[in-house]
């Protein structure tokens, strides 16, 4: 497994839950397997074992957090790979527990950064906590989940408590987070309201009496800060568990919103769709590792059948089906899959924006510009060069062309059509 170096730090080693030896029921293995799927890291493993081992046998529930800090509002399909295990850990039986940082986002979180991230406003926040959990329960059972705000506990906290908090960890072990040592070795600022950010997250833990705290591998760090902290305060350290972080549709950079790569979960059904399609035949199985609910044995079965020589594409759209029936629904992944073959056989969406516009004759470019299927008229000729600019099904070769008036279907690549009434 890959080892995040920025979150090398805190020991992970601590007492075992029990010193006895482990012996598990045939539940508990099943319990223990679907929780590692698709992991980065489960720390101590042997110590949750013995969780889920006592769970069953007492019948009491654990523990499980997720804190996410509302800082935007808008969910893509990388953030809901942890989402998706917390769901199998609902499923389980285990209550969850959707902790809104709102305390937290006030400070920032300033993992995986090289400068100081600002602070969100109240309003935002809020704002953004509403769209957030509205979002995410369309992965998890909302009925079921326990909803929290860590100003519950921190805003009590006061001077004096954020102090004798402070007196339980050097500034030596905060400094040891990477991109800590990268700025303080190059001269960058660091505020000291920074350095409680991992903190005021491993405390968290402490209040909410955490088992299992999940977060993606850029969180290692503040994860391990909550079982040391757990210790401190006589508590049960909590275990942790990483999940990796999602490539988008370039198969390289992580999903990102700001990279362009994502597929955003309120995206239109047929778009979500098509975004599955367009990842490759080996980038297809990390999804299906990440994302699909299917058992690892059907996923198996699917990988012989292509071994065997069935068409990968369509394994890809029994994934992407399942994808938008997740966030849409079963009828919207059938009429998705229908437009997705229709464009395939050059063939026009029914759905698609009807405008009027004036100027003729116009530019190619300017008018894909206006039309909003391209950004700029520079992108524009660029598409036009390239091939990808059609007009009632003819390719645009001539990035010279003046359009006059008149009603046409412009396509830009294989998903921007326009219905356009140019006068």
């Amino acid at each position: 497994m890959a080892h995040d170096s920025q979150n090398a730090s805190p020991t992970a080693a601590g007492t075992a839950v029990e010193n006895t030896p482990l012996i598990l029921s045939d539940r508990t293995k099943e319990a223990l397997e679907i929780t590692k799927r698709g992991v980065d890291e489960l720390l101590i493993e042997s110590d949750f074992a013995r969780k889920l081992q006592r769970s069953e046998q007492t019948g009491k529930p654990l523990r499980i957090k997720l804190g996410l800090d509302p800082t935007a509002p808008d969910l893509h399909l990388g953030h809901t790979v942890v989402l998706n295990k917390m769901r199998q850990l609902q499923d389980l039986g285990h209550n969850v527990i959707f902790l809104i940082g709102d305390f937290t986002s006030m400070i920032g979180d300033p993992s995986g950064r090289n400068v100081t991230r600002p602070p969100l406003t109240r309003e935002q926040i809020e704002e953004n906590a509403k769209t957030y959990f509205a979002q995410a329960s369309l992965v998890l059972d909302a009925a079921r989940t326990e909803i929290r705000y860590n100003s519950e506990w921190s805003d009590k906290l006061g001077a004096r408590g954020m102090i004798e908090l402070s007196a339980k960890y050097t500034v030596a072990r905060i400094l040891e987070r990477e991109d800590f040592t990268k700025r303080f070795k190059a001269g960058t600022p660091i505020s000291v309201h920074e350095l409680l950010y991992p903190l005021m997250q491993g405390y968290d833990s402490v209040a909410l009496e955490s088992d299992l705290e999940l977060g993606g591998t850029d969180q290692k760090f503040n994860l391990l800060v909550g079982r040391e902290l757990q210790k401190d305060y006589g508590q049960e350290p909590q275990c942790i568990l990483t999940m990796p972080l999602l490539e988008g549709l370039d198969g390289v950079e992580k999903m990102s919103k700001s990279k362009g790569n994502y597929i955003g979960i309120t995206e239109p059904a047929n778009t979500m769709f098509a975004k599955v399609m367009s990842i490759s035949d080996v980038m297809m199985w990390r999804y299906y590792e990440l994302l699909s609910f299917k058992s690892l044995a059907q996923i198996a079965s699917y990988k012989a059948q292509v071994e065997g020589g069935q068409n990968p594409r369509d394994i890809k759209v029994a994934l992407a089906q399942e994808i938008v029936a997740r966030f849409h629904s079963q009828q919207a992944a059938e009429d998705a899959l229908a437009d997705f073959n229709n464009r395939a056989k050059g063939g026009i969406p029914d759905d698609i924006p009807e405008l009027t516009l004036s100027g003729a004759p116009i530019g190619i470019g300017q008018l894909l510009k206006q039309a909003n299927l391209c950004p700029s008229t520079s992108e524009a000729l660029r598409m036009v060069e390239q091939g990808g600019v059609r007009i009632d099904g003819a390719v645009v070769s001539d990035k010279g062309l003046k359009v006059e008036a008149s009603t046409f279907v412009i396509q830009v690549g294989k998903r921007k059509f326009a219905r356009v009434t140019l006068a």
